[in-house]
């Protein structure tokens, strides 16, 4: 009975290493403003492509390139900005320079309706007892938010009333929390599944701060990696570039 059962296990372990030999994974840092967008990309990249996997690690765009810098095993990285991959491409650390994939907008987003759709300049008036933007030091999106609050003129006057989250994401959840009355998110992250229909929001004009222009770079232990070429051209994908217009994005 036990030889009857040898020519089985034969093949079942043979088809155990075959399969894993044929296996992907793609370790990818992405920022916090992509959380909801960059999940249906992976999810239909995955579906074409059995066997093949991402694994996705979301943060600020400046922690993440300090962990970078730090050794941190990520093959690509998905930024906020292109600042921050344009300096790992400087420090040798790439296997080649940034890639513009995405334009994204910003919000100003509160529970409470009014809030909402209030000019930034008037926000001093407004009552607020805490304003939610990201750490302008290591997150793309909330520096931005410094300079269309300073552009209105409401910087100066909100400071003692500022909460900053370490990401955009985190952000997001202090407006969604009631730690903060209101704040200035992503447009992608209103339009994602767990803050849609939430609150009320108002698109905050281009021109009151620098463009949030999104590049991603293939980091220097990826750079041999059939798999990162071939998710590099799937984002510059008609199919990719549907999904983040779904999200917001502008075409870079």
């Amino acid at each position: 009975m036990m030889r009857a059962r040898w020519p089985f296990m034969v093949l079942l372990a043979c088809a155990v290493l075959c399969s894993g030999a044929h296996a992907a994974t793609l370790n990818v840092a992405v920022a916090a403003n992509m959380k909801f967008a960059f999940g249906a990309l992976a999810a239909d990249f995955e579906r074409t492509r059995p066997g093949e996997r991402l694994e996705v690690t979301y943060g600020a765009s400046g922690k993440i390139t300090t962990q970078i810098r730090n050794g941190a095993p990520f093959d690509m990285f998905f930024s906020a900005d292109t600042l921050y991959p344009q300096v790992l491409a400087d420090q040798g650390l790439t296997a080649g320079a940034p890639h513009p994939y995405a334009v994204g907008h910003l919000v100003l987003w509160s529970r409470q309706e009014a809030l909402g759709q209030l000019p930034l300049q008037q926000l001093p008036k407004a009552g607020i007892r805490k304003f939610a933007i990201a750490n302008p030091g290591v997150a793309p999106y909330g520096l931005r938010a410094r300079e269309a609050l300073q552009h209105a003129g409401a910087w100066d006057a909100l400071q003692g009333k500022l909460v900053l989250g370490e990401s955009i994401a985190q952000t997001a959840q202090f407006i969604d929390t009631g730690a903060a009355d209101a704040g200035i998110i992503a447009l992608s992250l209103v339009l994602g599944p767990e803050l849609a229909g939430k609150g009320t929001w108002s698109r905050i004009p281009d021109d009151t701060h620098a463009p949030l222009a999104q590049s991603y770079v293939i980091l220097k232990r990826a750079g041999g990696k059939p798999l990162a070429a071939e998710f590099a051209r799937y984002v510059a994908s008609p199919a990719a570039q549907a999904i983040l217009t779904r999200y917001g994005f502008d075409a870079p």
